[in-house]
């Protein structure tokens, strides 16, 4: 593998998080975050208390899902024509406004719950690619590594404790008054960002949405090395995590006869996910593209121990292993984006890479089991295992995949 280049003093020196800005845009990004993530699981305890079916949970995570894949690219386009902590704010209030309704219509309307879901993930959906481009507008470009991972480390914090401190707030609470308390959630995201700049006070002029949202696209493809990297992450995210994550509970299930595999495993993907952020913030090797897309590589891993009784230690190793790959990729990734892609575009091109990057996830998960019952548990994991593998290795041959730097030029 290619060699590393140690950070300069001033890198050593300097610290994102010395700037009050910065701070609190991550505690804004944490604290959507940690509202995202509790919505399910708060739902997941009222269908267990019986104030919920199972019919009506997956009605209204379906619409959040929706609301987040259609404002997405509406939210990159507000972002690049509007100042982004603006946009910030509106989205949370948006999802704030709408989470004392969801609660509302628990054990009484489930489609009152839907809308209700539906906008939130409307306000989730926007206030993400304006995060993406806020953090490049409050950090300077050589502390914008470190952001990223500790921006990437909250998310991955919050994945960890998250389960626990909410299933212990239900001993003495109900799924109403939880999922209030992301109420609260949503307007710390809101209201905590400050500074930033108008990112197109060059660009005055207003065109039609699509045109707006096609110039985004015609600035990714710019950048060869962005488009075949959203391939790759499409690919790993659509076939790996999704196989991942509807044959884990059957492997745990039919290999060892348990449902603390399941547990493990993916307490094991988080831990590794905070290695490798706590490494990204230091490290800054040569050749980061590669590096970058041999960690999305190691996701071929997690299907591939899960396609044999191997034991569950090395199950769980594995996805320890796959977790640090992750934000090997994740750190990199943005930190090019935002280095590299015009600042008046680039919460347009960030909504591309979150639309693509999660649009594609439900199409994997709805096909994953139907394809193992036709072709057979192994060969569905085996399968997405390979082609874990050679999408990175297939964009690692795009220009500028080496360093995830855009070829200039002459």
């Amino acid at each position: 593998m290619p060699s590393t280049t140690p950070p300069t003093t001033d890198a050593r020196r300097s610290t994102p998080l010395r700037r009050p800005d910065f701070v609190r845009l991550w505690c804004a990004t944490t604290a959507s975050g940690l509202a995202t993530w509790a919505m399910p699981f708060i739902l997941g305890l009222a269908v267990l208390h019986g104030s919920l079916s199972a019919v009506a949970l997956g009605l209204v995570l379906a619409g959040r899902t929706a609301g987040f894949l259609v404002a997405v690219p509406l939210g990159g386009v507000l972002a690049d024509r509007h100042p982004r902590r603006a946009v910030v704010l509106v989205a949370g209030l948006t999802a704030a406004a709408a989470t004392p309704v969801l609660a509302l219509g628990l054990d009484t309307s489930t489609a009152l719950m839907t809308l209700a879901a539906t906008v939130v993930g409307v306000g989730q959906g926007a206030c993400r690619p304006a995060f993406q481009a806020l953090t490049a507008e409050v950090v300077p470009v050589e502390e914008r590594q470190q952001a990223n991972a500790a921006l990437t480390f909250s998310v991955r914090g919050v994945t960890l404790l998250a389960p626990g401190l909410t299933a212990l707030a239900a001993t003495v609470t109900g799924p109403g008054t939880l999922l209030m308390a992301t109420m609260v959630l949503w307007l710390a995201a809101a209201l905590l960002p400050r500074g930033g700049t108008l990112a197109t006070e060059e660009r005055p002029e207003r065109r039609p949405f699509h045109v707006e949202f096609l110039e985004g696209l015609t600035e990714a493809r710019r950048h060869p090395w962005f488009l075949s990297g959203l391939a790759a992450l499409t690919t790993v995210i659509a076939l790996g995590y999704s196989a991942t994550n509807v044959l884990l509970p059957l492997a745990g299930r039919d290999h060892y006869g348990t449902e603390a595999v399941l547990a493990g495993a993916l307490t094991a993907y988080t831990a590794g996910a905070l290695v490798g952020a706590l490494l990204m913030s230091r490290w800054r090797p040569r050749a980061q593209g590669l590096w970058a897309l041999f960690g999305l590589g190691l996701y071929a891993l997690a299907p591939l121990s899960l396609a044999f009784p191997v034991g569950a230690v090395v199950v769980f190793a594995a996805y320890a292993v796959v977790g640090l790959g992750v934000e090997l990729f994740n750190v990199p990734w943005f930190t090019a984006a935002q280095r590299e892609v015009a600042p008046d575009k680039l919460a347009r091109v960030s909504a591309l890479d979150f639309l693509f990057a999660y649009g594609f996830a439900p199409v994997g998960l709805a096909l994953i089991a139907p394809a193992a019952q036709a072709f057979g548990f192994e060969a569905v994991l085996l399968a997405c295992a390979l082609l874990c593998v050679l999408a990175p290795a297939l964009a690692a041959l795009a220009p500028g995949a080496r360093d995830f730097r855009t070829p200039r030029s002459p």
